[in-house]
């Protein structure tokens, strides 16, 4: 058997890299510590053989190792997974933004996967698919009971294959069957961009995906042709990230070529590297704002860290997640793959933005934040103090106001969702977005409908009030203030009505949203809420007053 396998990696020359594999035997350069290796997988080997012979009942042995193996990598840190040859369509997916299917997203109903979003001109909006549509059978096979992992693999396949879906539609008793020919499907990763005013360009990029940054070229290139737009908004808000060199192309459309954008070091030196700005930028002069927030990680904290640290943006909204870790997928054996944690990264002042430290966790296996005692002060290339050990804080903050628990369980309990499916089905067309706006009318006939669902919500102050109440009688202190407790508790009695109109300005927002969303998918969803954000109207303030954007970036 081979003891080791050798790798070969161009960089700067031809580096050899031994990487040590464990099959039957080890070697190492540390003998005590491959002792322990050794001695430990020994005992692993020796366990399982046991428990596979002996436990009272037959074991699933494939399950069963996939759980250790997954128990192990929690011990060191999220983004260190393995990946199954049944999860690779998933993951490359997740990568790359490509996939052979139908071009929709399922979720949960019942006994059943209903249509959650349909992407435009893709096979299952040219055949006319619509959100709100119940899956009952795929290729002439019920999906009753199925898990929605297996619902999604079934609409999954190569391109130019054939799957037979049969559909349920609100408001129509007969079933009915679309044969569908997959497709490759691609979802960019700018789902909008247009102009805010005559002035400023707006562009969202919701994720890291391979080629997201042509998408980017692509609409600033697009925006600067048709509007020459005098300055810009970058909105990152709630991109998880992706790929690492997609956020250096990403940045590299607004910095000199030669610009330094981030750098890696890692245990191994293969992993040490710097990313340079390689290409022509498309505007270096455009004066930018950058919104991000804390779903913002990975990719997005370099890209608004790197233009933060050169003072080529100004960065606004709320402090951002701090992922400050790099992976590598590695090959391994039966087509399985390891994704790694193998470098942290550093933006140009040098600072790493890693919030959370999984090298260093609590006695009870919890991992802590890193302490404010060593977090550490930066400079940006203006002299601006900027610090390391907790994502990207932003040089403006302004926070979005909380929504109401009643908001959210309306939101949770598909409301929004199966009211715009039935109003869809009745209104052939609306206004386009930014000009269609929710009618008390409609307000009222969502009311109506939630009412006829039955729906039913519970609010933190209700559970508060029952703990208090439970507790009083446990204490036994309940006998002597039942009469305050039951005034207070009928001062505090919903009526879910007046709740709503309580609560109306935020619930139309939403509901606004998802009604656009059925006739102008994602995109016109996100051009329906940028009249109402509180973070937008900032950026465009400060883009506005040229003096106040200066003064920003160059505080001297």
């Amino acid at each position: 058997m081979n003891l080791f396998r050798i790798g070969t990696f161009r960089k700067a020359g031809i580096i050899t890299l031994i990487i040590i594999a464990f099959t039957a035997g080890l070697v190492s350069f540390n003998e005590d510590r491959d002792f322990k290796l050794v001695k430990n997988l020994d005992i692993y080997y020796s366990l399982f053989r046991e428990l596979n012979v002996f436990y009272v009942d037959d074991i699933n042995p494939e399950k069963l190792i996939e759980k250790s193996i997954n128990e192990m990598l929690q011990s060191l840190d999220p983004y260190t997974i393995y990946i199954p040859e049944s999860d690779i369509e998933d993951f490359n997916f997740a990568t790359t933004g490509k996939y052979g299917g139908i071009g929709s997203l399922i979720r949960k109903s019942g006994d059943f996967a209903i249509i959650s979003e349909i992407y435009k001109d893709f096979p299952a909006d040219l055949a006319g698919l619509k959100a709100g549509d119940i899956i009952r059978e795929i290729d002439g096979r019920s999906i009753e009971g199925l898990a929605l992992s297996k619902v999604s693999d079934l609409l999954k396949g190569l391109p130019d294959t054939e799957v037979r879906v049969t559909i349920k539609r609100y408001g129509f008793d007969e079933l009915f069957t679309i044969t569908f020919i997959r497709k490759k499907i691609h979802i960019t990763g700018v789902p909008y961009y247009g102009m805010l005013d005559e002035n400023i360009g707006y562009i969202r990029l919701s994720n890291f995906t391979q080629d997201c940054s042509k998408d980017v070229k692509n609409a600033l290139t697009d925006l600067k042709k048709t509007y020459s737009p005098e300055s810009l908004i970058l909105d990152l808000r709630g991109n998880p990230g992706g790929l690492l060199i997609e956020a250096v192309n990403v940045s590299n459309l607004f910095v000199e070529k030669g610009q330094e954008i981030v750098s890696t070091k890692g245990k191994v030196k293969q992993f040490d590297e710097t990313y340079r700005a390689k290409n022509l930028p498309v505007d270096t002069k455009i004066p930018i704002v950058v919104l991000v927030n804390r779903g913002s990680a990975s990719a997005s904290e370099i890209v608004a860290g790197t233009l933060q640290d050169i003072d080529r943006a100004v960065i606004i909204g709320t402090r951002t997640f701090g992922k400050g870790l790099v992976q590598t997928t590695r090959p391994l054996s039966y087509n399985s793959r390891l994704k790694v944690t193998t470098a942290k990264y550093y933006i140009p002042s040098g600072r790493c933005i890693q919030a959370l430290d999984y090298s260093n966790r609590n006695e009870d296996g919890s991992v802590g934040y890193i302490p404010d005692s060593l977090i550490s002060e930066y400079k940006t290339k203006n002299g601006r103090s900027v610090y390391d050990g907790g994502g990207i804080s932003p040089d403006i903050e302004i926070l979005k106001p909380d929504l109401s628990q009643l908001t959210i369980e309306l939101f949770t309990g598909f409301m929004f969702f199966d009211f715009s499916t039935r109003y869809y089905l009745s209104h052939d067309s609306i206004l386009p977005p930014g000009d269609f706006k929710l009618t008390d009318s409609i307000y009222r006939d969502f009311i109506a409908f939630v009412k006829d669902q039955n729906f039913i919500y519970e609010t933190k102050t209700d559970q508060a009030l029952l703990t208090l109440k439970e507790t009083a009688k446990k204490e036994k202190y309940y006998q002597f203030a039942e009469s305050e407790y039951t005034a207070l508790s009928k001062k505090l009695s919903r009526d879910l009505e007046q709740d709503m109109n309580a609560f109306s300005k935020e619930i139309k927002i939403l509901l606004e949203e998802s009604i656009v969303d059925r006739y102008y998918y994602r995109s016109g969803m996100i051009r329906s809420s940028l009249p109402y954000d509180e973070q937008i109207d900032k950026a465009r303030e400060i883009l506005k007053d040229k003096n106040r954007y200066t003064n920003i970036l160059n505080p001297s």
